[in-house]
């Protein structure tokens, strides 16, 4: 008997101590679940039924299941940049940057709410039948980019919401709150800013590349959209694979401690770009060994390893590199993610558990897509007014390489569905029945024509109209390693349309007088000297989703007015452009570039005309802590309708800390009836006369400014090419 209690004394121990030798005598492995308590409160709960190597297990993107306490798997990597992306069918929206070209908070995030319910709507399936949680398939998304597209030459340009702070801080923000709900107490799905921070290119270069950055340009231009998508509740943040001034962004205490969490009062979890903490020992060379990079990054504030360095903790453990105590630092705000899933919970109790297969692909989707995809078309060129095409046209003539390829509609990080409109289908389902329609490829996408002696100008010349399909696809140009027909890994270092593409154009529009539309299908800008000038009308179309046949034929026939905007500047070609590895400001963007562009941020043209009156405020004179509102008369004075986005932005004259030259403040879609006018108001927040000096100081600006509101960014290119604008100075105290 006396043995027999000593065995059972020893299994009680053993019951209370990890094998790791950490003891875990006040688990309640019951009480962690009662969801009657607060989230932090469970989290305690949990953390104490933990061993180490188990809370190690979950500081990983494929966290083990931990059977004893009936936790399942689960797997954080899962990808929804315009769309439930790489699992199950989905609906396909606009790609990041056709979302951004609709200038438009409230649709965008009601793509947000459209991605999270579906997403829901399969985990909840998936739970329900099997407990699993697979890659892909969960409900913690690695998504929107905010990254300023800089450099035009940036494949990964396309996942973002442009060139301008403003403008990406805002999609990015409502994107978000369409993601994860507005429930008080549980997520809908957890959103994640990345790539944080400095990160827009050379893409070649992107696990060793130090991003050097001076105070007012990291202020000012690189960290104002993760500001404000930390202000939007977003519930992580992805650091990025390079280095920013020295630091490694995933082992960067600057960044992930003293701005995201002590300066913006960040409480989510911050995850690592996949594998990027195995990028500093191999690529950045800022630690020797894989224990002293998982060390690092946990102390700097990474709670979450895409990857596998963070299975090196247990030994960095033992070396003294961490302690437990980083540990359970690094675990906290993971688990309170899971809890604010619902993971723990009964379907009950969660608001979005009991979301049905039947929302996946519905048809208020696939209404959805299609009006993103119109109202991010932009109408760059329509000379004559070619445009729009009467639907009863005797004869059609649809070419180039992209007019039926289905590449022009997903763009990178895509879902699959079952059907994908082109642009050939789009524009035969449109027109009359009797309208004879024909269609050529033309020219291969980026290869010499096979066949030289056939242009198909003849039918071309003969067609009421011809519509030509050219551009890019995710096979030329995107992220290194999917990009796999680049030869500048994803990058598009020349910003030119392939030469088999322009040779064809050169030849399609021959000695024929008639229409000539061209419609460009990319990601970034291209250089469309030449496209414009053989062309009658440009369409830029990006990749505009899964509807993107019918959108751009929506607009081509005028059932729908064109009413994107360009969300970054067109330059007239590369040699307009700095040094591509440098990330100083100096004459990129909207805001410091000082050539002339191809076309400006926020250019888009309209079908119809329209006035702008004098712009109105109370009293010239600014002051300080007073919001005033900004007026102005916007007038259709055309028989089409008008559909437009105008912008405010505000230029601080007089300054000498290197200012923008104009920057985005507000804006506003307008929806107007043939011959309606609107009046707008614009209300100028206490902050718009603010700006970051040369230390990245902020300070208000004190003197002469001008407003202006147009609907394109100003300057004389803008008002060249047909854009309205009108200016109003103030003098701010």
């Amino acid at each position: 008997m006396k043995h027999l209690k000593i065995l059972t004394l020893t299994l009680l121990l053993l019951t209370c101590v990890s094998f790791n030798g950490v003891a875990q005598t006040d688990c309640d492995s019951k009480l962690w679940k009662n969801d009657a308590l607060s989230f932090d409160e469970r989290v305690e709960l949990l953390m104490k039924c933990l061993t180490v190597d188990e809370k190690i297990s979950q500081l990983l993107n494929a966290s083990s299941a931990i059977d004893r306490l009936d936790i399942k798997s689960y797997d954080w990597w899962n990808e929804a940049l315009h769309g439930v992306a790489r699992g199950p069918k989905a609906t396909i929206y606009p790609q990041a940057i056709g979302l951004a070209s609709t200038f438009d908070r409230d649709l965008i995030q009601k793509v947000g709410n459209a991605i999270s319910t579906e997403a829901r709507a399969v985990n909840n399936h998936l739970v329900k039948s099997n407990g699993e949680f697979i890659r892909y398939m969960g409900l913690s998304f690695w998504s929107p980019n905010v990254n300023i597209f800089r450099d035009p030459r940036w494949g990964r340009g396309q996942e973002t919401y442009g060139e301008d702070p403003f403008l990406s801080g805002q999609i990015g923000a409502s994107f978000i709150k369409g993601m994860q709900g507005d429930h008080p107490k549980y997520l809908k799905t957890a959103a994640c800013a990345k790539h944080y921070a400095v990160h827009s290119g050379p893409e070649a270069d992107r696990h060793s590349f130090n991003a050097i950055v001076n105070p007012q340009d990291l202020k000012e231009t690189y960290l104002p959209a993760f500001k404000a998508c930390v202000d939007a509740g977003v519930e992580a943040v992805m650091c990025a694979y390079n280095r920013t001034n020295d630091e490694a962004c995933c082992g960067s205490p600057t960044l992930l401690q003293s701005i995201l969490r002590e300066d913006w009062g960040f409480k989510g979890h911050v995850l690592s770009d996949c594998w990027a903490i195995r990028n500093f020992h191999q690529s950045h060379k800022i630690t020797d060994t894989p224990e002293a990079s998982a060390a690092l990054a946990l102390k700097s504030g990474t709670n979450l390893n895409c990857g596998d360095t963070y299975e090196k903790l247990g030994e960095a453990l033992k070396q003294g590199l961490i302690t437990v105590e980083d540990i359970d630092n690094g675990l906290r705000p993971l688990l309170k993610t899971r809890f604010k899933l619902g993971m723990f919970d009964t379907p009950e109790v969660n608001p979005y558990a009991n979301i049905g297969l039947d929302a996946v692909r519905s048809k208020e989707h696939i209404a959805l897509t299609r009006e993103v995809a119109q109202k991010s078309i932009v109408l760059l060129k329509n000379d004559n007014n070619v445009l729009p095409l009467n639907k009863e046209a005797k004869q059609l003539f649809i070419s180039g390489p992209l007019a039926g390829d289905v590449r022009t509609l997903i763009g990178n990080y895509h879902g699959l569905g079952d059907n994908l409109v082109t642009l050939v289908e789009g524009v035969v389902g449109k027109v009359s029945p009797i309208t004879r329609v024909q269609y050529r490829a033309g020219a291969m996408i980026n290869q010499k024509n096979s066949n030289d002696g056939d242009d198909y100008s003849h039918l071309a010349g003969k067609a009421d109209a011809t519509i030509i399909g050219l551009g890019l696809t995710i096979v030329m140009e995107g992220e290194e390693n999917e990009a796999i027909g680049s030869t500048d890994k994803g990058d598009n270092l020349s910003m030119s349309l392939p030469e088999s593409q322009m040779t064809y154009l050169r030849k399609m529009r021959g000695q024929h007088k008639k229409p000539l539309i061209v419609v460009v299908f990319a990601g970034c800008p291209l250089d469309l000297q030449e496209v414009s000038k053989l062309a009658d009308a440009v369409i830029y179309a990006w990749y505009p989703g899964e509807q993107g046949g019918n959108a751009i034929a929506d607009v081509i026939f005028g059932d729908v007015a064109p009413s994107g905007k360009l969300p970054l500047t067109f330059p007239m070609n590369k040699e307009q452009l700095p040094d591509y590895a440098d990330y100083n400001m100096d004459g990129r963007t909207y805001k410091y570039m000082t050539k002339t562009p191809m076309y400006p941020f926020g250019f888009g043209l309209s079908f119809a005309s329209l006035e702008l009156s004098d712009i109105t405020i109370a009293s010239k004179k600014i002051k300080k802590n007073t919001t005033p509102t900004v007026t102005v008369t916007v007038k259709n004075t055309s028989n089409y309708h008008l559909e437009d986005v105008f912008q405010l932005y505000v230029s601080l004259k007089g300054n000498d800390q290197g200012v923008p030259l104009a920057a985005l403040k507000d804006f506003k879609r307008v929806s107007l009836k043939p011959n309606a006018s609107e009046t707008l108001q614009f209300k100028l927040n206490q902050d718009v006369f603010n700006y970051f000096d040369k230390n990245g100081v902020s300070k208000r600006h004190k003197g002469n400014a001008v407003i202006t509101i147009g609907n394109s960014s100003p300057g004389k290119r803008s008002l060249d090419l047909g854009a309205k604008l009108s200016e109003l100075s103030v003098e701010v105290k």
